[in-house]
Protein backbone atom coordinates (compact mmCIF):
# COMPACT_ATOMS: atom_id res chain seq x y z
CA UNK A 1 0.00 0.00 0.00
CA UNK A 2 1.16 3.82 -0.43
CA UNK A 3 2.42 4.99 2.80
CA UNK A 4 3.36 8.66 2.27
CA UNK A 5 3.20 10.80 -0.44
CA UNK A 6 5.87 13.42 -0.72
CA UNK A 7 5.75 16.64 -3.14
CA UNK A 8 8.18 19.78 -3.99
CA UNK A 9 7.65 22.10 -6.84
CA UNK A 10 5.05 20.18 -8.24
CA UNK A 11 2.48 22.44 -10.29
CA UNK A 12 1.02 24.68 -7.65
CA UNK A 13 2.23 22.75 -4.90
CA UNK A 14 5.58 24.02 -2.83
CA UNK A 15 6.47 21.12 -0.78
CA UNK A 16 3.98 18.29 0.97
CA UNK A 17 3.88 15.13 2.22
CA UNK A 18 0.63 13.08 3.02
CA UNK A 19 0.50 9.94 5.06
CA UNK A 20 -2.06 7.53 3.93
CA UNK A 21 -4.28 4.98 5.95
CA UNK A 22 -4.65 1.15 4.79
CA UNK A 23 -8.04 1.06 4.50
CA UNK A 24 -10.32 4.08 2.89
CA UNK A 25 -8.58 7.69 2.19
CA UNK A 26 -11.30 10.19 1.20
CA UNK A 27 -9.76 13.52 -0.45
CA UNK A 28 -12.44 16.34 -0.52
CA UNK A 29 -11.99 20.52 -1.33
CA UNK A 30 -14.05 22.84 -3.33
CA UNK A 31 -14.36 22.50 -7.25
CA UNK A 32 -11.06 24.04 -8.60
CA UNK A 33 -9.15 23.32 -5.61
CA UNK A 34 -6.85 20.69 -6.89
CA UNK A 35 -7.58 17.72 -5.53
CA UNK A 36 -6.76 14.98 -8.56
CA UNK A 37 -2.92 16.73 -7.86
CA UNK A 38 -2.26 14.41 -5.57
CA UNK A 39 -3.75 11.61 -7.68
CA UNK A 40 -2.24 12.65 -11.00
CA UNK A 41 1.26 13.32 -8.67
CA UNK A 42 0.95 9.47 -7.51
CA UNK A 43 0.42 8.58 -11.66
CA UNK A 44 3.21 10.60 -12.55
CA UNK A 45 5.35 8.19 -10.70
CA UNK A 46 4.57 5.44 -13.25
CA UNK A 47 4.13 7.31 -15.99
CA UNK A 48 6.18 6.53 -19.05
CA UNK A 49 6.20 10.26 -20.23
CA UNK A 50 5.90 13.38 -18.08
CA UNK A 51 5.40 17.17 -19.64
CA UNK A 52 8.24 19.55 -18.14
CA UNK A 53 5.20 22.04 -17.74
CA UNK A 54 4.72 20.12 -14.16
CA UNK A 55 7.48 21.96 -12.92
CA UNK A 56 6.09 24.72 -10.27
CA UNK A 57 6.90 27.91 -12.01
CA UNK A 58 10.34 29.08 -11.67
CA UNK A 59 11.31 26.56 -10.01
CA UNK A 60 14.37 24.65 -11.42
CA UNK A 61 13.00 20.60 -10.92
CA UNK A 62 9.68 18.87 -9.75
CA UNK A 63 10.23 15.58 -7.49
CA UNK A 64 7.90 13.53 -6.42
CA UNK A 65 8.28 10.41 -3.55
CA UNK A 66 6.47 7.62 -2.93
CA UNK A 67 6.91 5.54 -0.16
CA UNK A 68 5.06 2.04 -0.32
CA UNK A 69 4.89 -0.57 1.75
CA UNK A 70 5.03 -4.16 0.34
CA UNK A 71 3.71 -7.12 2.29
CA UNK A 72 2.95 -9.55 -0.13
CA UNK A 73 5.05 -9.42 -3.22
CA UNK A 74 8.17 -11.01 -3.68
CA UNK A 75 10.14 -8.48 -5.76
CA UNK A 76 13.48 -10.16 -5.78
CA UNK A 77 13.76 -10.81 -9.14
CA UNK A 78 13.22 -7.43 -10.59
CA UNK A 79 15.49 -5.84 -7.76
CA UNK A 80 18.28 -8.40 -9.08
CA UNK A 81 17.54 -7.31 -12.60
CA UNK A 82 17.79 -3.84 -12.29
CA UNK A 83 20.58 -3.42 -9.55
CA UNK A 84 18.08 -2.60 -6.88
CA UNK A 85 19.09 -2.42 -3.02
CA UNK A 86 16.57 -4.45 -0.98
CA UNK A 87 15.04 -2.36 2.11
CA UNK A 88 12.53 -5.01 2.99
CA UNK A 89 9.24 -4.27 3.12
CA UNK A 90 9.69 -0.16 2.17
CA UNK A 91 10.14 0.85 -1.12
CA UNK A 92 10.88 4.37 -2.08
CA UNK A 93 9.89 5.22 -5.61
CA UNK A 94 11.04 8.65 -7.02
CA UNK A 95 10.34 10.67 -10.47
CA UNK A 96 12.61 14.18 -10.88
CA UNK A 97 11.62 16.18 -13.26
CA UNK A 98 14.02 18.62 -14.53
CA UNK A 99 13.78 20.91 -18.19
CA UNK A 100 16.16 18.33 -19.24
CA UNK A 101 15.37 15.37 -18.20
CA UNK A 102 13.02 12.69 -16.42
CA UNK A 103 14.45 10.24 -14.20
CA UNK A 104 12.93 7.66 -12.54
CA UNK A 105 14.57 5.79 -9.16
CA UNK A 106 13.87 3.35 -7.12
CA UNK A 107 15.17 2.86 -3.48
CA UNK A 108 17.77 5.05 -4.89
CA UNK A 109 18.72 3.55 -8.11
CA UNK A 110 17.98 5.04 -11.35
CA UNK A 111 15.83 2.57 -12.79
CA UNK A 112 14.26 2.16 -17.02
CA UNK A 113 10.35 2.66 -17.14
CA UNK A 114 10.07 -0.96 -18.14
CA UNK A 115 10.83 -1.52 -14.01
CA UNK A 116 8.51 1.33 -13.22
CA UNK A 117 5.18 -0.58 -15.06
CA UNK A 118 6.53 -3.92 -13.43
CA UNK A 119 5.93 -2.71 -9.96
CA UNK A 120 2.68 -0.56 -11.09
CA UNK A 121 1.09 -4.00 -11.94
CA UNK A 122 2.13 -5.36 -8.75
CA UNK A 123 0.81 -1.71 -6.64
CA UNK A 124 -1.64 0.54 -7.99
CA UNK A 125 -4.81 0.48 -10.47
CA UNK A 126 -5.99 3.93 -10.81
CA UNK A 127 -9.49 4.90 -12.25
CA UNK A 128 -10.26 7.85 -13.95
CA UNK A 129 -12.39 9.47 -16.09
CA UNK A 130 -9.98 8.53 -18.83
CA UNK A 131 -10.01 4.68 -17.72
CA UNK A 132 -13.88 4.73 -17.07
CA UNK A 133 -13.91 5.43 -21.29
CA UNK A 134 -11.23 2.35 -21.68
CA UNK A 135 -14.02 0.41 -19.48
CA UNK A 136 -16.67 1.11 -22.16
CA UNK A 137 -14.38 0.52 -25.00
CA UNK A 138 -15.34 -3.38 -26.43
CA UNK A 139 -11.40 -4.27 -27.41
CA UNK A 140 -10.59 -3.95 -23.49
CA UNK A 141 -13.28 -6.10 -22.48
CA UNK A 142 -11.60 -9.30 -23.78
CA UNK A 143 -8.48 -8.20 -21.39
CA UNK A 144 -10.95 -7.71 -18.23
CA UNK A 145 -12.70 -10.99 -18.63
CA UNK A 146 -9.58 -12.96 -19.12
CA UNK A 147 -7.77 -11.04 -16.32
CA UNK A 148 -10.18 -12.32 -13.82
CA UNK A 149 -10.28 -15.97 -15.11
CA UNK A 150 -6.58 -16.17 -15.71
CA UNK A 151 -6.14 -18.73 -12.98
CA UNK A 152 -8.26 -21.06 -14.53
CA UNK A 153 -7.12 -20.69 -18.52
CA UNK A 154 -4.12 -18.03 -17.98
CA UNK A 155 -2.19 -20.40 -19.20
CA UNK A 156 -3.78 -21.83 -22.04
CA UNK A 157 -3.96 -18.68 -23.16
CA UNK A 158 -0.31 -17.54 -23.00
CA UNK A 159 0.74 -20.98 -24.79
CA UNK A 160 -1.64 -20.29 -27.31
CA UNK A 161 -0.51 -16.47 -27.85
CA UNK A 162 3.21 -18.14 -28.41
CA UNK A 163 1.67 -20.54 -30.96
CA UNK A 164 -0.38 -17.71 -33.03
CA UNK A 165 2.95 -15.84 -32.81
CA UNK A 166 4.57 -18.67 -34.88
CA UNK A 167 1.58 -19.49 -36.88
CA UNK A 168 1.96 -15.83 -38.31
CA UNK A 169 5.99 -16.12 -38.87
CA UNK A 170 5.11 -19.56 -40.42
CA UNK A 171 2.43 -17.72 -43.04
CA UNK A 172 5.34 -14.77 -43.52
CA UNK A 173 8.00 -17.62 -44.39
CA UNK A 174 5.51 -18.80 -46.86
CA UNK A 175 4.54 -15.49 -48.65
CA UNK A 176 8.39 -14.90 -49.31
CA UNK A 177 8.83 -18.31 -50.13
CA UNK A 178 6.05 -17.41 -52.64
CA UNK A 179 7.21 -14.43 -53.87
CA UNK A 180 10.81 -15.87 -54.48
CA UNK A 181 9.38 -18.34 -56.40
CA UNK A 182 7.62 -16.37 -59.13
CA UNK A 183 10.51 -15.22 -60.77
CA UNK A 184 10.13 -16.33 -64.37
CA UNK A 185 12.37 -18.71 -65.88
CA UNK A 186 14.41 -16.44 -67.88
CA UNK A 187 14.84 -14.37 -65.01
CA UNK A 188 16.25 -16.95 -63.36
CA UNK A 189 18.88 -18.56 -66.37
CA UNK A 190 19.83 -14.42 -65.86
CA UNK A 191 20.76 -14.96 -62.20
CA UNK A 192 22.43 -18.35 -63.45
CA UNK A 193 24.49 -16.31 -65.92
CA UNK A 194 25.49 -13.07 -63.25
CA UNK A 195 26.52 -16.10 -60.84
CA UNK A 196 28.71 -17.93 -63.19
CA UNK A 197 29.75 -14.72 -64.86
CA UNK A 198 31.69 -13.95 -61.16
CA UNK A 199 32.37 -17.01 -60.37
CA UNK A 200 34.35 -18.24 -63.41
CA UNK A 201 36.59 -15.18 -63.12
CA UNK A 202 37.64 -17.02 -59.89
CA UNK A 203 38.84 -13.96 -58.00
CA UNK A 204 41.47 -14.58 -55.88
CA UNK A 205 40.73 -11.38 -53.01
CA UNK A 206 38.81 -8.17 -53.05
CA UNK A 207 42.39 -6.62 -53.37
CA UNK A 208 43.92 -8.75 -56.33
CA UNK A 209 43.45 -5.61 -59.22
CA UNK A 210 45.50 -3.85 -56.72
CA UNK A 211 48.27 -6.28 -56.51
CA UNK A 212 48.23 -6.71 -60.10
CA UNK A 213 48.64 -2.78 -60.99
CA UNK A 214 51.74 -2.63 -58.77
CA UNK A 215 53.21 -6.00 -60.78
CA UNK A 216 52.20 -4.58 -64.60
CA UNK A 217 54.10 -1.06 -63.10
CA UNK A 218 57.51 -2.65 -62.37
CA UNK A 219 56.62 -4.99 -65.92
CA UNK A 220 55.73 -1.70 -67.84
CA UNK A 221 59.19 -0.28 -66.72
CA UNK A 222 61.31 -3.11 -66.86
CA UNK A 223 64.21 -1.30 -68.72
CA UNK A 224 64.68 1.58 -66.64
CA UNK A 225 64.83 0.02 -63.36
CA UNK A 226 67.39 -2.69 -65.08
CA UNK A 227 69.36 0.73 -65.78
CA UNK A 228 68.77 2.42 -62.66
CA UNK A 229 69.67 -0.82 -60.01
CA UNK A 230 72.76 -1.50 -62.78
CA UNK A 231 74.29 1.71 -62.54
CA UNK A 232 73.50 2.12 -58.99
CA UNK A 233 75.65 -0.98 -58.29
CA UNK A 234 78.73 0.10 -60.46
CA UNK A 235 78.12 3.23 -58.45
CA UNK A 236 78.63 1.05 -55.00
CA UNK A 237 80.89 -1.55 -56.49
CA UNK A 238 82.67 -0.43 -59.30
CA UNK A 239 86.24 -0.82 -60.50
CA UNK A 240 87.52 2.70 -60.40
CA UNK A 241 86.61 5.29 -58.11
CA UNK A 242 83.65 3.83 -56.53
CA UNK A 243 81.85 4.14 -53.52
CA UNK A 244 83.23 1.20 -51.74
CA UNK A 245 86.56 2.00 -53.10
CA UNK A 246 86.64 5.29 -51.13
CA UNK A 247 85.19 4.12 -47.87
CA UNK A 248 88.09 1.29 -47.97
CA UNK A 249 90.66 4.25 -48.36
CA UNK A 250 88.44 6.03 -45.54
CA UNK A 251 88.50 2.89 -43.06
CA UNK A 252 92.38 2.70 -43.39
CA UNK A 253 93.00 6.42 -42.57
CA UNK A 254 90.72 6.33 -39.57
CA UNK A 255 92.81 2.79 -38.92
CA UNK A 256 95.69 4.14 -38.43
CA UNK A 257 94.36 7.33 -36.54
CA UNK A 258 92.65 5.10 -34.27
CA UNK A 259 96.26 3.58 -32.79
CA UNK A 260 97.11 7.26 -31.80
CA UNK A 261 93.60 7.84 -30.40
CA UNK A 262 91.40 5.02 -29.30
CA UNK A 263 88.90 7.11 -28.88
CA UNK A 264 88.55 6.66 -32.56
CA UNK A 265 88.13 3.15 -32.44
CA UNK A 266 84.11 3.74 -31.85
CA UNK A 267 84.05 5.30 -34.84
CA UNK A 268 85.97 2.88 -37.32
CA UNK A 269 83.80 -0.24 -36.23
CA UNK A 270 80.67 1.93 -37.15
CA UNK A 271 82.35 2.57 -40.21
CA UNK A 272 83.14 -0.99 -40.83
CA UNK A 273 79.05 -1.64 -40.25
CA UNK A 274 78.48 1.53 -42.66
CA UNK A 275 80.51 -0.45 -45.55
CA UNK A 276 78.89 -4.15 -44.19
CA UNK A 277 75.55 -2.68 -45.08
CA UNK A 278 76.11 -1.03 -47.98
CA UNK A 279 78.09 -4.25 -49.74
CA UNK A 280 74.56 -5.95 -49.09
CA UNK A 281 72.92 -2.91 -50.53
CA UNK A 282 74.81 -3.53 -53.46
CA UNK A 283 74.32 -7.14 -54.27
CA UNK A 284 70.89 -6.90 -53.69
CA UNK A 285 70.92 -4.00 -56.54
CA UNK A 286 73.11 -6.44 -58.43
CA UNK A 287 70.71 -9.55 -57.88
CA UNK A 288 67.58 -7.37 -58.86
CA UNK A 289 68.90 -6.35 -61.99
CA UNK A 290 70.06 -9.11 -63.02
CA UNK A 291 66.82 -11.17 -62.14
CA UNK A 292 64.75 -8.10 -63.65
CA UNK A 293 63.31 -9.70 -66.91
CA UNK A 294 61.12 -7.84 -70.11
CA UNK A 295 58.50 -10.61 -69.49
CA UNK A 296 55.87 -9.69 -72.50
CA UNK A 297 54.14 -12.79 -71.98
CA UNK A 298 53.52 -11.79 -67.94
CA UNK A 299 52.56 -8.76 -69.22
CA UNK A 300 50.22 -9.46 -71.26
CA UNK A 301 48.10 -12.15 -69.15
CA UNK A 302 48.17 -9.19 -66.03
CA UNK A 303 46.77 -6.78 -68.64
CA UNK A 304 44.09 -9.10 -70.02
CA UNK A 305 42.96 -10.24 -66.21
CA UNK A 306 42.49 -6.37 -64.93
CA UNK A 307 40.53 -5.88 -68.48
CA UNK A 308 38.85 -8.71 -66.53
CA UNK A 309 38.34 -7.72 -63.63
CA UNK A 310 37.44 -3.91 -64.72
CA UNK A 311 34.35 -5.57 -66.76
CA UNK A 312 33.25 -7.18 -63.55
CA UNK A 313 33.73 -3.78 -61.31
CA UNK A 314 31.67 -1.63 -63.72
CA UNK A 315 28.95 -4.28 -64.22
CA UNK A 316 28.47 -5.41 -60.30
CA UNK A 317 29.92 -2.04 -58.16
CA UNK A 318 32.84 0.05 -58.23
CA UNK A 319 35.63 -2.50 -56.20
CA UNK A 320 36.04 -6.23 -56.11
CA UNK A 321 34.70 -6.36 -52.81
CA UNK A 322 31.42 -5.16 -54.11
CA UNK A 323 31.52 -8.13 -56.84
CA UNK A 324 32.19 -10.42 -54.00
CA UNK A 325 29.66 -9.40 -52.12
CA UNK A 326 26.94 -8.98 -55.30
CA UNK A 327 28.07 -13.00 -56.00
CA UNK A 328 27.33 -14.14 -52.37
CA UNK A 329 23.89 -12.18 -52.16
CA UNK A 330 22.66 -13.81 -56.06
CA UNK A 331 23.88 -17.08 -54.50
CA UNK A 332 21.73 -16.38 -51.44
CA UNK A 333 18.81 -15.39 -54.02
CA UNK A 334 19.15 -18.39 -56.12
CA UNK A 335 19.18 -20.93 -53.33
CA UNK A 336 16.44 -19.43 -51.26
CA UNK A 337 14.22 -19.91 -55.30
CA UNK A 338 15.65 -23.24 -55.40
CA UNK A 339 14.58 -23.91 -51.18
CA UNK A 340 10.67 -22.35 -51.95
CA UNK A 341 10.35 -24.89 -55.22
CA UNK A 342 11.02 -27.65 -52.61
CA UNK A 343 9.72 -26.29 -49.53
CA UNK A 344 6.73 -24.71 -50.20
CA UNK A 345 4.38 -27.37 -50.05
CA UNK A 346 6.24 -29.11 -46.76
CA UNK A 347 5.61 -25.52 -45.45
CA UNK A 348 2.09 -25.42 -46.00
CA UNK A 349 1.41 -28.58 -44.55
CA UNK A 350 2.79 -27.54 -41.29
CA UNK A 351 0.72 -24.41 -41.48
CA UNK A 352 -2.74 -26.35 -42.08
CA UNK A 353 -1.06 -28.50 -39.00
CA UNK A 354 -0.69 -25.59 -36.88
CA UNK A 355 -4.13 -23.74 -37.57
CA UNK A 356 -6.11 -26.69 -36.66
CA UNK A 357 -4.18 -27.19 -33.35
CA UNK A 358 -4.56 -23.08 -32.53
CA UNK A 359 -8.50 -23.70 -33.50
CA UNK A 360 -8.66 -26.68 -30.97
CA UNK A 361 -6.85 -24.49 -28.33
CA UNK A 362 -8.94 -21.46 -29.05
CA UNK A 363 -12.07 -23.38 -28.49
CA UNK A 364 -10.74 -24.77 -25.51
CA UNK A 365 -10.40 -20.90 -24.59
CA UNK A 366 -13.51 -20.00 -25.63
CA UNK A 367 -15.65 -22.57 -24.03
CA UNK A 368 -13.97 -21.39 -20.38
CA UNK A 369 -14.46 -17.58 -21.63
CA UNK A 370 -17.76 -18.29 -21.65
CA UNK A 371 -18.61 -20.26 -18.58
CA UNK A 372 -16.53 -17.16 -16.94
CA UNK A 373 -18.98 -14.64 -19.33
CA UNK A 374 -22.02 -15.86 -17.14
CA UNK A 375 -20.38 -15.93 -13.85
CA UNK A 376 -18.82 -12.36 -13.75
CA UNK A 377 -22.07 -11.38 -15.31
CA UNK A 378 -24.11 -13.02 -12.44
CA UNK A 379 -21.71 -11.08 -9.74
CA UNK A 380 -21.42 -7.87 -11.72
CA UNK A 381 -25.51 -7.64 -11.73
CA UNK A 382 -25.30 -8.74 -8.08
CA UNK A 383 -23.18 -5.71 -7.12
CA UNK A 384 -25.79 -3.35 -9.45
CA UNK A 385 -28.35 -4.57 -7.31
CA UNK A 386 -26.76 -3.69 -4.27
CA UNK A 387 -25.26 -0.34 -6.01
CA UNK A 388 -29.55 0.77 -6.36
CA UNK A 389 -29.96 -0.21 -10.37
CA UNK A 390 -32.12 -3.20 -9.13
CA UNK A 391 -33.84 -3.45 -12.63
CA UNK A 392 -30.29 -3.50 -14.43
CA UNK A 393 -29.16 -6.49 -16.54
CA UNK A 394 -25.59 -7.03 -17.35
CA UNK A 395 -24.36 -9.67 -19.91
CA UNK A 396 -20.90 -10.23 -21.27
CA UNK A 397 -21.73 -11.43 -24.67
CA UNK A 398 -19.30 -13.90 -26.69
CA UNK A 399 -19.43 -14.00 -30.15
CA UNK A 400 -17.12 -16.16 -32.45
CA UNK A 401 -14.65 -14.70 -34.91
CA UNK A 402 -11.94 -15.92 -37.22
CA UNK A 403 -8.49 -16.82 -35.14
CA UNK A 404 -6.69 -13.89 -33.72
CA UNK A 405 -4.16 -13.39 -31.32
CA UNK A 406 -6.69 -13.65 -28.46
CA UNK A 407 -8.42 -16.74 -29.74
CA UNK A 408 -11.66 -16.34 -31.87
CA UNK A 409 -13.69 -14.63 -29.31
CA UNK A 410 -15.47 -11.22 -29.69
CA UNK A 411 -16.02 -9.92 -25.49
CA UNK A 412 -18.53 -7.36 -25.51
CA UNK A 413 -19.66 -5.98 -22.19
CA UNK A 414 -24.14 -5.27 -22.71
CA UNK A 415 -26.42 -3.56 -20.39
CA UNK A 416 -29.87 -2.78 -19.79
CA UNK A 417 -30.44 -0.46 -17.13
CA UNK A 418 -34.37 -0.52 -17.15
CA UNK A 419 -36.53 -3.45 -17.93
CA UNK A 420 -38.41 -1.80 -20.87
CA UNK A 421 -34.39 -0.99 -22.61
CA UNK A 422 -32.87 -3.84 -24.97
CA UNK A 423 -29.47 -5.34 -23.72
CA UNK A 424 -26.73 -2.11 -25.11
CA UNK A 425 -23.10 -2.11 -25.28
CA UNK A 426 -21.48 -0.45 -22.51
CA UNK A 427 -20.29 2.36 -24.57
CA UNK A 428 -24.04 3.80 -24.91
CA UNK A 429 -24.99 3.78 -21.47
CA UNK A 430 -26.05 7.80 -21.07
CA UNK A 431 -26.51 8.35 -17.26
CA UNK A 432 -23.23 9.61 -15.99
CA UNK A 433 -24.74 7.83 -12.49
CA UNK A 434 -25.26 4.74 -13.53
CA UNK A 435 -21.91 4.94 -15.58
CA UNK A 436 -20.31 5.53 -12.23
CA UNK A 437 -22.15 2.42 -10.38
CA UNK A 438 -21.52 0.21 -13.18
CA UNK A 439 -17.76 1.08 -13.43
CA UNK A 440 -17.57 0.12 -9.49
CA UNK A 441 -19.18 -2.68 -10.02
CA UNK A 442 -16.88 -4.16 -12.53
CA UNK A 443 -13.95 -2.24 -10.61
CA UNK A 444 -15.30 -3.95 -7.27
CA UNK A 445 -15.45 -7.42 -8.57
CA UNK A 446 -12.32 -7.40 -10.51
CA UNK A 447 -10.31 -5.80 -7.83
CA UNK A 448 -11.22 -8.49 -5.42
CA UNK A 449 -9.74 -11.20 -7.93
CA UNK A 450 -6.29 -9.71 -8.17
CA UNK A 451 -3.14 -8.67 -5.69
CA UNK A 452 -3.34 -5.10 -6.26
CA UNK A 453 -2.40 -3.70 -3.56
CA UNK A 454 -3.96 0.31 -3.71
CA UNK A 455 -7.08 1.54 -5.69
CA UNK A 456 -7.49 4.94 -6.48
CA UNK A 457 -10.96 6.42 -7.85
CA UNK A 458 -11.01 9.69 -9.26
CA UNK A 459 -14.65 10.83 -8.49
CA UNK A 460 -16.28 7.87 -9.15
CA UNK A 461 -19.54 8.69 -7.27
CA UNK A 462 -20.44 11.44 -10.17
CA UNK A 463 -23.89 12.01 -10.92
CA UNK A 464 -25.59 10.26 -7.98
CA UNK A 465 -26.89 10.95 -4.62
CA UNK A 466 -29.48 9.97 -2.38
CA UNK A 467 -29.68 6.21 -1.57
CA UNK A 468 -27.58 5.47 -4.39
CA UNK A 469 -24.71 7.35 -2.48
CA UNK A 470 -25.46 5.09 0.65
CA UNK A 471 -24.60 2.39 -1.88
CA UNK A 472 -21.75 3.32 -2.97
CA UNK A 473 -20.06 4.37 0.03
CA UNK A 474 -21.18 0.63 1.56
CA UNK A 475 -19.57 -0.89 -2.14
CA UNK A 476 -16.38 1.26 -1.31
CA UNK A 477 -16.24 0.29 2.45
CA UNK A 478 -16.49 -3.37 1.33
CA UNK A 479 -13.59 -2.88 -1.32
CA UNK A 480 -11.42 -1.31 1.73
CA UNK A 481 -11.75 -4.50 3.10
CA UNK A 482 -9.55 -6.34 0.78
CA UNK A 483 -7.40 -3.01 -0.72
CA UNK A 484 -6.11 0.68 0.29
CA UNK A 485 -8.41 2.95 -1.30
CA UNK A 486 -8.24 6.31 -2.42
CA UNK A 487 -10.85 8.62 -3.31
CA UNK A 488 -11.75 11.87 -4.71
CA UNK A 489 -15.44 12.28 -3.31
CA UNK A 490 -18.04 15.03 -3.53
CA UNK A 491 -20.60 13.05 -1.76
CA UNK A 492 -20.86 13.51 1.97
CA UNK A 493 -22.08 9.58 2.42
CA UNK A 494 -18.64 8.33 1.43
CA UNK A 495 -16.85 10.87 2.65
CA UNK A 496 -18.28 10.32 6.11
CA UNK A 497 -16.93 6.47 5.60
CA UNK A 498 -12.86 7.18 6.01
CA UNK A 499 -10.46 6.01 7.67
CA UNK A 500 -8.56 9.27 7.01
CA UNK A 501 -9.98 12.63 5.56
CA UNK A 502 -8.12 14.42 3.58
CA UNK A 503 -9.27 18.17 2.69
CA UNK A 504 -7.36 20.29 -0.13
CA UNK A 505 -7.66 23.89 -0.12
CA UNK A 506 -6.42 26.42 -2.96
CA UNK A 507 -4.95 30.06 -1.57
CA UNK A 508 -3.91 32.71 -3.37
CA UNK A 509 -2.02 35.85 -2.31
CA UNK A 510 1.46 36.97 -4.44
CA UNK A 511 1.23 33.45 -5.56
CA UNK A 512 -1.18 30.70 -6.15
CA UNK A 513 -0.77 27.74 -3.78
CA UNK A 514 -1.99 24.22 -2.91
CA UNK A 515 -2.23 23.02 0.35
CA UNK A 516 -3.69 19.95 1.88
CA UNK A 517 -5.27 19.28 5.42
CA UNK A 518 -6.09 15.89 7.65
CA UNK A 519 -9.45 16.52 8.40
CA UNK A 520 -10.19 15.39 12.25
CA UNK A 521 -12.79 16.19 15.05
CA UNK A 522 -15.03 19.36 14.77
CA UNK A 523 -13.27 20.34 11.07
CA UNK A 524 -14.03 16.75 9.55
CA UNK A 525 -17.83 17.54 11.03
CA UNK A 526 -18.02 21.31 9.02
CA UNK A 527 -16.17 19.94 6.03
CA UNK A 528 -18.67 17.20 5.22
CA UNK A 529 -21.36 19.63 6.32
CA UNK A 530 -20.32 21.85 3.21
CA UNK A 531 -20.64 18.69 1.47
CA UNK A 532 -24.15 18.08 2.45
CA UNK A 533 -25.58 21.51 2.18
CA UNK A 534 -23.60 23.58 0.21
CA UNK A 535 -22.71 25.56 3.47
CA UNK A 536 -22.02 25.27 7.05
CA UNK A 537 -25.56 25.76 9.09
CA UNK A 538 -27.19 23.70 11.86
CA UNK A 539 -29.44 21.24 9.89
CA UNK A 540 -26.27 20.38 7.30
CA UNK A 541 -23.71 19.74 10.66
CA UNK A 542 -26.16 18.01 12.38
CA UNK A 543 -26.41 15.69 9.07
CA UNK A 544 -22.75 15.25 9.19
CA UNK A 545 -22.85 14.28 12.91
CA UNK A 546 -25.18 11.81 11.85
CA UNK A 547 -23.45 10.50 9.15
CA UNK A 548 -20.48 9.59 11.16
CA UNK A 549 -22.64 8.69 14.26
Amino acid sequence: MIKQLRIKDYILIDELTANFHEGLNVITGETGAGKSILINAIDLVFAPRVSKEVIKKSCEKAVIELVIENKKHDLTKIFEENGIDNFGSEIVLTKEITQNSVRSRVNGTLVNQECIRQLKNYFLDIHSQHQTYAFMQPKYHINLLDNYARDVYGYKLENYRADFKLYQKMISDLEELKNASDMTENQIEFLKFQIEEIESAQILSATEDEELQKELEVLENAEKLKELTGSSYWAINGDDGSIMEALGKIKQNISKASEFDENLEEIEQRLIDAIENLRDVGSELRDYSQNLDNDTERLNQIQERMYLLDKLKHKYGGTLEYVLTTYDNLSKELSGIEYSSQNIEELEGKIEKMRLSLEHSAKEISESRKNYAQVLSVLIQEKLEKLELPKARFEISVKEKELSPDGIDDIEFLISANVSEDLKPLAKVASGGEISRVMLAIKSIFAQSDDINTVIFDEIDTGISGKASQSVAEEIVELSKYHQIILITHQAIVASKADKHFYVRKSQTDSTQVEVYVLTGENRIKALAELAGGEINEQSVEFARSLVG
